[in-house]
Parts: structure tokens; sequence; C-alpha cells
């Protein structure tokens, strides 16, 4: 009889032979013939049933993960061509994996020894775990340009769209790529910079038509100046990075924290953990912890990559792409909390009450990995009765008490009151080519909603330490609404028949109450947009003003410093608070702290523009097909020009031009907030509910011009002026007598 192989022994050669992992090769190398392989798959099974190997398809491998993005280091070819890499990082207690390198066609040529930071897809049934796509080379950072290929006899040139560049650039004949002139391409840079001559590009996309659905997010982003390529400093800091231990770090590897994201999400920045509280002089209490990436050991103040971050303020995030804060060594590896990955961790320890009230807190330094990398629905479906096989084991001890927690946290919500506006989000999916194949109102889920409250507390703890410690930190800051603003939300709501009473010190429960007198109604919708106009705009500032819309007196961003700065310099103070290294906040950060509040702010709006340019534009394309039809939407502006209209179905605004609504004229009430018809006597204004005509959509502006067909279920009364214009002073006095006979009547009716 053949000896059988230790479980010891088969670990160690799939090991050193990641490739010869077949139950037939296991056996080959070991001399197993007949049926002594029966023996062999039991052991094989005990080993699987042990967790040290997983089975896939005719082979074995590790059943512990690599993180979503990883730094290989690529092996020599193999016989049949194949380029396969092994992983810098890799923390499994078993078999390390086989990654397969799967090159695109503008890709550099990869040798041995090369290190490369690599996207990696989780593949099941194949003779290799992982299949890498390429991000860059270690150590290199090409430039990227966009810009649009024109075709020359031999080879090409790139105009760039930016205007602050007048470089054009030369792509070679064998890094063309099969683009076409008049085609929008990105390339980088090709070979080093030359004194002499157009600077080298090879292509490595094409985006086809300018006015393409692909090229609309890296038109906005090269419009309104978002920085997109990182200086080669800045990634050299990044690719020198290492993984961290404990070095004195509070260790809570052991703790079930888990990440809960949406399904695509490409950073994890914040876990989370709950549990009954066993202080008998808390019953019913709740022990939460909420663990966030430690970005400040890796991004130091005054470094390349400090600079870099603040400059850009936040990650800027589009349908089809994110233009992160950090490098993808950073922002997609060694700071994202990765499933079963140790990473250095900023946490808070909350002690609540049964009512949701925080009774105490505490802040440590940690070294922590996530137990699972959940996304909202998935979790929600375990909650409702339908866990899969991820969450089905996390579901009692772990997600379970997470949700009675957060039951608690809803308690306190409803004693503190926060603004609280119901207005759908909307999400645009595409396919493959970047063309909108839908789009969609984002389900608001539990889910969502439990990791929110969680933020938030861990947001007023941070703020509550600082404040305590007497620590200079960058406030999140939203005011109350002015004077003026509230006056036309009192306005909107006796046009509704609401009321929104005067003479007190305004607090969110007053909103709220009127809020929810308009839920259910046709007017909810109006009173939930004028709602959020009367709004300021949040902002970061060193004073603390407190936040209305959260009915907070003390709150600061601490929970996303992988994606804003602001949350950056909050870590770097509690640091400094609790002297836990020489990375926290410089004086010289201090000194600064308005200014930079001042330029974040700037840069969160600047972003928040050119993604809705971004949307406007890929709801234009989507509409462009439907010119000609009928949608029913609610007037959501006025202007002297025309009304504006919110559609329902896709939550797009279109603009009716008054050019177009007869051949009257319309006198614009700014401060009613109305258009009247001088002949007609008709009233356009917020909150009417219409039936429009798509008359031309405009992918490149983003630009939705409407016909309007009804007024709330009411054809439009024809005007009985022949030319356009009321033109004798009898008829405009006559005019003006009726518009103030309607007013008046409105004024009677409020």
């Amino acid at each position: 009889m053949t000896r059988i192989p230790t479980k010891e022994e088969i670990l160690e050669w799939i090991s050193t032979n990641p490739t010869l992992t077949s139950k037939r090769d296991i056996a080959k190398a070991f001399g197993i013939k007949g049926p002594d392989r029966i023996d062999l798959k039991r052991v094989l099974r005990e080993l699987e049933a042990d967790g040290h190997l997983e089975k896939r398809k005719r082979s074995y491998g590790d059943p512990d993960r690599l993180p979503p993005v990883s730094v290989l280091v690529v092996k020599r070819p193999n016989g049949d061509g194949d380029l396969y890499a092994q992983p810098m990082e890799w923390h499994g207690e078993g078999v390390e994996p086989v990654v397969l390198v799967i090159p695109r066609a503008s890709d550099p040529a990869l040798g041995e020894g090369d290190r490369i930071l690599g996207r990696l897809t989780l593949v099941k049934g194949q003779d290799h775990h992982y299949e890498a796509r390429l991000i860059r080379r270690i150590g290199t950072n090409p430039k990227r340009i966009l810009g649009v290929f024109r075709k020359r006899s031999e080879g090409g040139r790139i105009v760039p769209i930016d205007k602050s560049s007048s470089n054009e650039w030369t792509v070679p004949e064998g890094a063309l790529l099969g683009a076409k002139d008049g085609e929008l391409v990105e390339a980088e840079q090709a070979g080093p910079k030359s004194r002499m001559g157009l600077p080298k590009a090879r292509i490595v996309e094409r985006l086809g038509d300018p006015s393409a659905p692909k090229a609309v997010s890296l038109i906005a982003i090269y419009q309104h100046g978002i920085p997109d390529g990182f200086p080669d400093k800045v990634i050299a800091e990044a690719d020198a990075a290492k993984p961290m231990g404990l070095n004195g770090r509070e260790d809570l590897r052991d703790m079930p924290l888990l990440t809960i994201d949406p399904s695509d999400a490409r950073d994890h920045d914040d876990a989370c953990y709950a549990h009954a509280d066993d202080d008998p002089k808390n019953p019913g209490g709740h022990i939460v912890w909420v663990a966030i990436a430690d970005v400040a050991a890796y991004v130091k103040p005054g470094t390349a990559l400090d600079r870099e971050a603040r400059k850009r303020g936040n990650s800027s995030y589009f349908p089809d792409r994110v233009v992160p804060m950090l490098p993808d060594r950073l922002s997609g590896d060694l700071c994202s909390l990765h499933e079963g990955v140790p990473r250095p961790c900023m946490a808070v320890r909350m002690q609540l009450d049964a009512d949701g009230n925080k009774l105490s807190h505490r802040f440590v330094r940690g070294l922590m990995r996530s137990a699972a990398s959940l996304h909202y629905a998935e979790v929600q479906d375990a909650i409702d009765g339908n866990p899969n096989d991820r969450t089905g084991p996390l579901l009692e001890p772990v997600l379970k008490p997470l949700y009675a927690a957060y039951a608690a946290l809803v308690k306190a919500r409803a004693a503190r009151q926060p603004l609280d506006l119901n207005l759908p989000e909307r999400k645009i999916v595409l396919d493959e080519d970047g063309t909108v194949a839908s789009v969609n109102f984002r389900e608001r889920l539990d889910a969502h909603k439990l990791i929110e409250e969680f933020m938030v507390l861990a947001n007023v703890a941070a703020a509550e330490t600082l404040i305590a410690k007497k620590t200079p930190l960058l406030f999140r800051v939203h005011e109350e609404p002015a004077p003026e603003k509230l006056n036309a939300l009192r306005e909107t709501a006796q046009a509704a028949g609401l009321n929104l009473a005067k003479g007190q010190v305004l607090q969110t429960r007053h909103l709220n109450a009127l809020l929810n007198a308009a839920a259910g109604t046709d007017d909810a919708e109006l009173i939930n947009i004028s709602t959020l106009r009367s709004m300021t705009q949040a902002y970061y500032g060193a004073q603390n003003f407190g936040h209305f819309g959260l009915a907070l007196r003390n709150y600061a961003h601490f929970t996303s410093p992988i994606r804003r700065y602001a949350d950056l310099i909050v870590h770097r103070a509690l640091i400094t608070a609790h002297g836990w290294g020489d990375d926290g906040l410089r004086p010289e950060e201090i000194e600064q702290l308005e200014d930079t509040g001042t330029h974040i702010s700037e840069t969160e709006r600047r972003s928040m523009i050119a993604e809705r340019d971004t949307t406007d534009r890929y709801l234009a394309a989507y509409l462009s097909e439907r010119v000609g039809n009928e949608f029913s939407g609610r007037i959501s502006g006025i202007a002297r020009f025309g009304a504006f209209v919110k559609l329902d179905e896709t939550g797009a605004d279109g603009l009716v031009p008054v050019r177009t609504l007869g051949r009257e004229f319309f006198h614009f009430d700014q401060e009613a907030g109305t258009l009247m018809g001088s002949d007609t006597g008709l009233i356009i204004s917020i909150g009417q509910r219409v039936t429009v005509r798509l008359a031309e959509a405009t992918p490149i502006t983003g630009g939705l011009e409407l016909e309007l067909l009804a007024i709330e279920d009411k054809a439009l009364p024809k005007s009985r002026s022949p030319a356009g214009r009321t033109n004798s002073r009898r008829k405009s006095v006559k005019a003006k007598h009726k518009r103030d006979k309607i007013k008046r009547k409105v004024e009677r009716r409020r």
C-alpha cells in the first residue's frame, strides 16, 4: 500500500506548486495509484471541511481572499505563454492563491519581476483563483491625455480638449489601437519626454464620438478642472507605503467588524459591530463600535500625498468612474478595510442606553480584520428572512445585534427630530459601452439608515472629544435658513393649504410637521423640494455654529477619510489630542484651518456641479431617442424666460421656454414665483402637475426642451391675441386689473 501524504505535506505541495493543484496532479506527485486514491480523496475532503482548502472545479485552493486592488509580482510566462503573478501581501493560513494576469491590447509589455498594481476578480471553476487587470506598473506614472484623434499619413496626433493645454501629442502607427479620425481617445505618455518634437503617446482607450455617453464624465472632469492624474512624487510615496502591523495599536482583529457598502463599492473606509451591554446599570443598552480606516498613518502632514489630497479636497463620483482623492495603492488597497485583511484603523466604542442616547464613548487606534464585506441589499435580505451563504452565519451573532442597536438609535432620532426630507435619489445604470440602460431611484433600506445613524453617532463623538480636549478641528457646519428663504417656503406652503407658523425660533421639528402634513398629498414633492431649497449650503469651518439639518450642536466629519480631506484633519486632531504619535495635527495646519475649510468646501461644490452636469448629459442622451413622447411632471421652478419641469419617470429637469406658451404675453412675478398670461389669465406656478411633450434633447449640453400640453389635467386655454403680444394700452391695463384681481383672490384663499 502506498503511503498517503499527511495534510501538511499536501498543503506544502500546493503552496510550492500553485499551478498543479488538481487531485490528479497531487496523486501523481506522491505516486498514489489505483484504490489508494480513495484515501487521498478523503484527506482532501477533510482539508476542505477544516477550511484549509476550497474546491475549485478540479483543483484545490485556499479560501482566504486577496484585496480587490493588490500589488503583484509578475512571474515568468509558462509554456503556454500565460502570465501569472504572485501577491505581495498574503495573510491567509493556507496556500497562496494563483493569479492570472489578463493583459489588454493597450497594456505595456510586462516581464518577470515587474511589480504591478492590479484589480483582481475572484474566479471559480478554473485552475487559478484570481484574474488581474493592470492598473499600472509600480514605480511608473504615465501622464494621461484626453483629446480628439487626428489621423495622419503615418500614425496620428491627439489634440487635447483641456483648454489649459496647447500641446499636441504624436501617436506612432503601432500605438493607434484602431482609432479613427475625429474620435475622442484617452492616451498615456509613451517613452521618456524628448526635448525635440512633439511628445509621444499611445492610445489606451477609444471613446468614440466626443458626444458619446462614455465621454460624458471625462469631459465634465476636464471642464470643471477636477485633478485627474496624480503627480509622479505622489505615486512614488503611495507605492513606497507598506502594510502596517500592531506597533502599539489595540488589537481588534478578533472583533467581527463588518463593512456594509453599495454592491459596486471599490473602497471600504468604515466598519461597525454592536452587542448588548452587559452592564447591569444599563438594562437594555448597547455597545456600538465604529472603526474607520486610519488614513493618517499613511498620509503624513507636509508630504506630497498630503498636498495633493488637500488640493483635491474629496473624491468625485460619476456613473462610470471615480476620481479618487488618494491613489489606488491607498484608496483601493492599504487604506481600504477589505475582508479578511489586517488594516490599521481609528475606532470609537460607544455605550448607548435602551433609548439610543449615548452615555459614553472612547477612541482607540487599532488594527482590525473585517469579518465580511457585505452590501446593503444582502444585509437587508438576511434580516428579512432570506440570508445567503455569506450572511447566514453572521445573522444571529452580528447582524441582529446591529439592528437592535439601530432600533434604539431610531428612538433617539425621533426625539431629536433632524430634518426628514423625502427626496428619492436617482441612479443611472450604464451598459458596458457606456450608454444608459435605465434610470432608477435608489432604494432606501433600513440597512442604509443603520449605517447612516452609526456614522452620525461616531461623528458626534469625534466632535465632542476634540471640544473637550480643546483641540482645534474642522466642524461640519449647517446654518439655519435665511429669513427671506423661509418666507418663500411659507408662501409655498400657504398656497398648498398648509401652514408654517411665524414668530418662533425655527427648529427642524417645525419643518418636519410641515413635511408630515404634506405627506401622501399631491403637494408632498413640492413641499420637500421647497424645504430643501430654503436650506443653506453646508460647509467646513473652524468655528462651531452647529448642524441645523441634523439638529446637532457638535458635529464633525470623521468617518470617510479615504474620500474627504476634512475627515483626515479630524483624524489628525484625534491623534494629537490622545498623544498617539507624531502624525497628528501640526501648528501650521492649525493656523490654516479656516483657509482649508474654505478650500475644501469649494472643491466639494465643484464635484457636486460636475456630477450634476454629468447626470444631466446622461439623462439627455437617454431621452434623446424619445423626442416627441409625452411625460408627466411637476413645475419645479419659474423664471422670466420659462418654467422648469421635473419629469416623474426619470427625475430629469427640462425647460418650457416662455416663447412656446402661446401667442400672448406672460408676466413674470418674481415675488409670487408665477408666470401669468396677459390675455387668458393662465397662471403657471411652482408645484403644478403638468403634462409635457419632449421637443428636444441635447446630450452635449444636457439640455431638455419641453412643450407644455396641460396643467392639472386641463388643456391650455387658447389665446385670443392674433399677434402674439397685447399691443394696445387698453388691453395691457385690462390684463393688469385681471392679474391684480387674481392675486387678491389667491390672498383671500390663503
